[in-house]
């Protein structure tokens, strides 16, 4: 990814980038921001960040959806910074994992853990922008791409396996399972899921109803259709 970066220097000026450099400026073009919010001084951070700047992206499926992160909303919250922290856990001022979109308005998401086609998508967003255009987000589930790929569709295979391509958004090119891997959902929700019917799909697989809550919660425990 990094070397697909370098086709943007000459056309960008980075202005805060702490693992780059100790500089920061006062105003942003574009601030684009990784990872879901999980603490109040994180919601304070991210509020200063969407004044400073004209366009804000949320860049990975943390920040777009929540990830991986939101599965500990669903357990005790003090229990579970008990387990981290031990005896610090009172030091830490960590709230209910969320999207950053929860806290301040987004105006683009670059998905997917990590984000999609090795930077790739990042680059054509963040071009189209240059170019004063709105980038292309594709409407259709991941399903669409596996069969453009020519891929044996998973829930037809010898020993099917569960999948979230029907009802995710496509991007990706298909990743896992053109790896023979399920999809697990980390671009989200695709635009008016059916999600009856992949439900009786999921259960045709032999998963139960708790378990395919957990599925979906895996990576969209903050599940919000067409984000």
């Amino acid at each position: 990814m990094a070397e697909k970066l370098l086709k943007l220097v000459g056309a960008v000026e980075v202005v805060n980038f702490r693992e780059a450099s100790s500089y920061k400026g006062e105003d942003y073009e574009i601030a684009v921001v990784e990872g879901s919010v999980s603490s109040v001084h994180e919601i304070e951070e991210l509020k200063e960040i969407r004044k400073k700047a004209k366009i804000l992206i949320a860049f990975g499926a943390c920040a777009h959806i929540g990830g991986v992160n939101t599965i500990r909303n669903f357990d005790n919250q003090f229990e579970i910074k008990k387990e981290v922290y031990k005896d610090k856990a009172s030091h830490f001022d960590s709230i209910l994992a969320q999207p950053i979109d929860a806290v301040v308005k987004v105006d683009y998401y670059v998905r997917g853990c990590p984000p999609s086609r090795d930077g790739e998508e990042f680059l054509e967003t963040v071009t189209a922008l240059l170019a004063g255009k709105k980038p292309f987000v594709p409407n259709y589930p991941v399903c669409v791409e596996c069969k453009m790929k020519g891929n044996v569709c998973v829930f037809q295979k010898e020993k099917p396996i569960a999948c979230l391509g029907p009802v995710t958004r496509a991007g990706c090119g298909a990743l896992c399972p053109s790896f023979g891997n399920s999809c697990i959902g980390c671009r989200g929700l695709v635009d008016d899921p059916n999600l009856n019917a992949h439900e009786e799909t999921l259960k045709e697989v032999g998963l139960t109803t708790e378990e395919i809550l957990k599925f979906y919660r895996f990576m969209n425990g903050m599940m919000e259709v067409g984000k």
